[in-house]
């Protein structure tokens, strides 16, 4: 979008916040770069260039703006629609797979060559993927000088800087000032408990809450998931360890506060998070489309900015689908929560009932197949897709038809699975599902034409969306965000 300047100018004039992530604005005059959105009085037009990245504007020499913090803004909704190379490189560059296995690693996860992967992101992006990630570390370590009592030092490591003069050069490069100097403006009161953090998740406006928790909470698996104080909890597996979540909905931004073992998690936790509540999604676009639809219309008018739940673990939603196959979401909570007794890892959560991991697949296929109770059909299609993933690609950066494929080989594997990976795990906004009972059920109840794949063509590229918007209109727990504690 950045390369149509004309709309990016009515965008800035206009202060309008639905553009923040989608595009950034840096000033000659001022050295400055900012989101659309900034209340400052707007540049003169001839004194301003456009930036895809955040990344891209810090190449070329711009900092931070201190009053719009355009480096805490929601990310671009492109790079979930996106499933090309560049789109899938940015969803692995926010996973942290650059600070995990560098650059080399990056293009091998992707197939292609370091230096074709250098040459298509800087042509598109601005930046290449050091650039990004060097962005990505500034960010994290902004949140954890401005939000926690950690040691400078240990939050240069935290972040993923190499060094500490890596880390000191990096801050005053972005946000014109020194690392000590932005913990003194934060005014901190008490240095939080160790290995603890509180940030806001920004997201567009407007976000309904309701179905989003109210899914995750339904199906939510016992020890692994529930909501308590008003807040969904759950676990979380990460690079260097484990930790635990809890998000909780305001009107304008997700608290999220981490509990994690090793603060180097806390970028990847971030970005973990925002996929799994569909954050980055412009829900404006999406309303627009699906209200096309006289069927929708009613609904999308009566609960604007629905989101897609998704998941912090992909393995991990694969292996829970298949235990949800033709079974109720009472049945499915039953079985996970039985495999997660038996063979999840334990862990501590002295904040509430959280007490295990889910098992990883390779977990899993150690498992004698007598102990796992439940069909046999069903178990079998466990295992074998716990086989499977050591080698099947689910994550951020994977190929979405790819991934389709290989999973509609295996036996046991249907296509209202495969759509629910694609839709929780891959994170298509497009994923469907045309068999699914209560997509049925209630399209019936809507008036909706009996060829319901054929009529969903005019919902492309946000099925998915058009499918929370299907399953509000029966009354299930998925719908509703409880009034007290569940688990």
């Amino acid at each position: 979008m950045h390369t149509d300047v004309d709309q990016c100018l009515r965008a800035v004039q206009s202060k309008d916040a639905r553009f923040d992530g989608w595009f950034f604005t840096a000033v000659r005059t001022t050295g400055i770069y900012c989101r659309p959105s900034c209340p400052a009085v707007p540049p003169k037009p001839r004194n301003i260039t456009f930036h895809a990245t955040a990344a891209s504007a810090q190449a070329a020499g711009y900092r931070a703006c201190k009053r719009c913090r355009p480096d805490a803004s929601p990310g671009s909704p492109e790079w979930d629609v996106r499933g090309d190379l560049v789109a899938r490189a940015v969803r692995l560059i926010a996973d942290g797979i650059v600070d995990r296995e560098g650059v080399p690693g990056l293009s091998h996860r992707l197939g292609y060559s370091r230096r074709q992967l250098e040459r298509l992101l800087q042509a598109e992006l601005g930046a290449g993927p050091l650039g990004l990630a060097r962005a990505q570390r500034a960010q994290t370590a902004r949140l954890l000088i401005e939000t926690t009592g950690l040691p400078l030092a240990d939050v240069a490591f935290a972040a993923g800087f190499g060094s500490v003069r890596q880390f000191n050069d990096t801050v005053r490069e972005v946000f014109a000032t020194t690392p000590g100097d932005l913990r003194t403006r934060a005014t901190l009161k008490l240095p939080p408990a160790k290995g603890s953090v509180t940030v806001r998740l920004p997201f567009r406006q407007p976000l309904h809450p309701d179905n989003l928790f109210g899914h995750l909470v339904a199906t939510g698996v016992p020890g692994v998931e529930e909501w308590r104080n008003g807040a969904y909890r759950r676990t979380l597996r990460l690079p260097h360890g484990s930790g635990t979540v809890a998000l909780t909905p305001t009107s304008e931004h997700i608290r999220c506060t981490l509990h994690l073992q090793d603060m180097r998690d806390l970028s990847v936790a971030i970005a973990r998070c925002r996929r799994l509540l569909d954050l980055d999604a412009d829900p404006v676009a999406i309303d627009a489309l699906l209200s096309e639809d006289p069927f929708l219309q009613p609904l999308v008018a009566r609960a604007p900015g629905r989101r897609v739940p998704r998941t912090v673990d992909e393995k991990e939603m694969a292996l829970r689908a298949v235990l949800g196959q033709q079974v109720s979401t009472a049945a499915a909570r039953t079985l996970a929560g039985r495999l997660v007794l038996a063979h999840g890892d334990p862990i501590e959560d002295p904040a509430g009932g959280l007490t295990h991991l889910f098992p990883t697949p390779e977990q899993l296929t150690q498992v004698d197949p007598a102990g796992l109770a439940m069909p046999g059909s069903r178990k079998q299609t466990l295992l074998r897709l716990a086989a499977a993933l050591d080698t099947l690609d689910l994550d951020p950066g994977a190929d979405r038809h790819e991934a389709r494929s290989q999973l509609a080989a295996l036996k046991g594997i249907g296509p209202w699975t495969v759509e629910t990976v694609a839709m929780r795990c891959l994170g298509d906004p497009d994923a469907f599902l045309p068999t699914d009972l209560g997509v049925l059920q209630l399209a019936k109840q809507l008036g909706l034409p009996k060829d319901l794949l054929t009529h969903a063509e005019r919902w492309r590229p946000w099925r998915a969306y058009a499918v929370q918007h299907l399953w509000a209109v029966g009354n299930h727990p998925v719908n509703h965000i409880p009034t007290g504690d569940a688990s």
